[in-house]
């Protein structure tokens, strides 16, 4: 269909359903979600014009006096909110967002990845992602505060068939699919209160729609069930965190075979994921700002607790960086490479488009990564790392940043524009956590 037929059939649809509201969402270079809320009579205008609105308050975007910025929406992601009133039903439309005239705006984190996108394309190649949000559920004391609570405590794929977790995985299951997901499975995670949908992977531009669309729902969800969902990465001390794994193939665009395999090699890879991988694994260091966004990432990406933290990579290895998986061994659409350090706090569409590129520079460069390491990483010591030529991810927010401002490849990525507006954002939240007094400071120093 094209986007005139697209339209028309929304225009239709919100007639026949009697929808009321239309919300034009978006997302600030964090990727937080924001949003305007229209009356469905304004939405025919917004489909052929898009929505001013004021971009000066919005993190990342303009100043005051170049503050006039159009949320344009995609007729392709129109949805219908399932967990809204029936009798007075709401729809979304994902914007992408330019400067008066039309022109694309250079900060929207959507543009930052369509741009990315171009150059697989150049290669008749689609890259496809799919990623595994992780999510915490904790008891709430009352509508307005959270306790720091599990909800449960049950472990990796225990199955509790009375409580409100599985019902709000159930719950968040139905109206994912119901707003066009294709669901794969849902199951309780390692951690107390941990839990996990996973859904088939996409393009990475609808992908990345996905996820914000995920993390909206599942919030919206348990919130009905009286549960605070959180994807902050490390909520609770001494238990695993919550990551964004995702599993990524390149695919050529006419004969829809998956550019990754190769049947003939030990591992059924191909010189190009092999590239693709050494890419990844060359830039890592200097993209993972982007992939692991918060002081609360680094808590997560420690030895232990199945993060990854050694630049490696492996068939089954759960404690390398990139592991491809062996669930179809020999099926050709199944072949993938999984980036496991990326965290559901990230903003998924600037996270895509550095890993593309990082894998890209790969293949353009031809580069070869090391052997693969099939032993756990974690119980190697240095020496045997050094043996192993494994280096580690930044430790902290702040090295991450020091690695991603020297990053030609996350400038050539983001541009100047947004990059100087990351990187000033990052670094007041590294200030303001280094202004902390901790408890455990308090309890370890007070007395001295």
């Amino acid at each position: 269909m094209t986007n005139e037929e697209i339209k028309e059939s929304i225009l239709n649809k919100v007639k026949e359903l009697n929808i009321k509201l239309i919300i034009l969402q978006f997302v600030d270079i964090l990727g937080t979600v924001k949003s305007v809320t229209i009356p469905v009579q304004h939405l025919n205008e917004a489909l052929e014009r898009g929505y001013p609105f004021d971009g000066s308050s919005v993190e990342g975007f303009v100043r005051i006096y170049e503050s006039d910025l159009i949320a344009m929406p995609d007729p392709a992601t129109f949805r219908i909110l399932p967990w809204r009133p029936s009798e007075r039903k709401e729809a979304r439309l994902i914007c992408d967002i330019q400067r008066p005239g039309g022109e694309p705006f250079e900060g929207d984190p959507r543009f930052i990845l369509k741009q990315a996108l171009k150059e697989s394309k150049k290669l008749d190649m689609i890259y496809n992602t799919g990623p595994e949000l992780e999510f915490f559920l904790f008891k709430k004391d009352n509508a307005a505060q959270t306790k720091i609570v599990p909800h449960d405590r049950g472990g990796y794929f225990d199955f509790s068939p009375l409580d409100r977790a599985s019902d709000v995985r159930r719950d968040a299951t139905f109206a994912l699919q119901e707003m066009g997901f294709d669901i794969e499975m849902n199951h309780h995670e390692v951690a107390p209160g941990q839990h996990e949908i996973d859904f088939k992977f996409e393009e990475a531009l609808t992908s990345a729609d996905m996820v914000i669309t995920f993390r909206t729902v599942i919030k919206a969800v348990a919130l009905s069930h009286g549960l605070h969902a959180t994807f902050m990465p490390k909520p609770l001390f001494g238990q695993n965190g919550s990551g964004m794994h995702v599993h990524q193939s390149l695919f050529y665009t006419n004969s829809n075979r998956n550019a990754f395999f190769n049947s003939n090699d030990e591992y059924n890879l191909s010189k190009i994921a092999y590239h693709f991988i050494a890419g990844q694994l060359k830039y890592c260091r200097e993209i993972v700002g982007l992939l692991a966004p918060t002081v609360n990432s680094y808590k997560r990406l420690v030895p232990g607790y199945e993060a990854p933290v050694y630049v490696c990579w492996g068939r089954k290895n759960r404690s390398a960086l990139i592991r491809i998986p062996e669930y179809f061994p020999g099926n050709e659409k199944a072949m993938r490479a999984e980036l496991r350090c990326p965290d559901p706090s990230c903003n998924p569409y600037l996270a895509f488009a550095v890993m593309l590129k990082a894998g890209l520079k790969g293949i353009e460069k031809r580069l070869d990564p090391p052997d693969s390491v099939e032993e756990d990483v974690y119980e190697f010591d240095d020496k045997k790392l050094t043996q192993f030529y494994i280096k580690t991810l930044p430790s902290s927010l702040g090295e991450a940043i020091e690695e991603m401002e020297k990053s030609e490849l996350v400038r050539e990525t983001l541009g100047e524009f947004t990059l100087k507006k990351y990187l000033e954002a990052k670094r007041m939240e590294w200030k303001k956590y280094q202004l902390q007094v901790s408890d455990w400071e308090l309890k370890r120093y007070l007395n001295l």
